[in-house]
């Protein structure tokens, strides 16, 4: 899986656009959460190849969970594992704790597991909210790709030769204060929209 997965990375030429974001908040010691959506996952484990501090990713208990943290385990990534119906606290404990202690970047899948699609769900946010860490929207546009029509959320698989084309969204904080219902509902608005804006 791993051989695999370098040997088309090798092939797809990659841009990435606004990482000076995620390096002036670092350089200001900020932490950091990365939102992306399930879709959009594969050109995003490039960003390894640039980032000095390494990444904790939250990734799902599902069978195709298990082989996507095999996946990232493989290319050196720490993976917290759980979702929203099946240990979602316990990884979010885990990438808390491992972002405080080892200084990582958090990166939540904000529409996984299972959906809806590019809708918004509350694990970046918590995980923002517990380690006092700006959001990141990421979003990936892939010049030429095998689309799962079939899969709840399109995935997309690069074709060899693609440009995967990576683009941040500015860094924003959700600040301190009470997380109630009323303003969880509205930050996941927010950050859905951010993300949706993202082109």
């Amino acid at each position: 899986m791993v051989a695999i997965y370098r040997l088309l990375e090798a092939t797809c030429r990659y841009s990435v656009e606004n990482w000076q974001t995620v390096e002036s908040a670092r350089a200001e010691g900020r932490r950091v959460v990365f939102a992306h959506f399930h879709d959009e996952t594969f050109p995003l484990i490039y960003l390894r190849k640039i980032d000095s501090h390494g990444f904790v990713i939250m990734v799902s208990q599902s069978k195709d969970g298990e082989i996507m943290a095999r996946l990232l385990e493989g290319l050196g990534l720490v993976t917290a594992r759980g979702s929203k119906s099946r240990g979602g606290v316990k990884a979010l404990l885990r990438a808390r704790r491992t972002m405080l202690q080892r200084d990582l970047i958090g990166v939540v899948t904000v529409d996984g597991p299972r959906g809806p699609r590019h809708k918004a769900k509350e694990g970046a946010i918590y995980l923002a909210y517990k380690t006092a860490a700006l959001i990141v929207p990421v979003r990936s546009f892939i010049s030429r790709a095998k689309v799962f029509e079939k899969a709840w959320d399109k995935f997309q698989l690069p074709l060899p030769g693609a440009r995967c084309r990576i683009v941040c969204g500015e860094g924003y904080d959700i600040g301190p204060g009470e997380l109630t219902p009323e303003r969880l509902q509205d930050a996941m608005q927010n950050l859905e929209a951010r993300m949706l804006a993202l082109a």
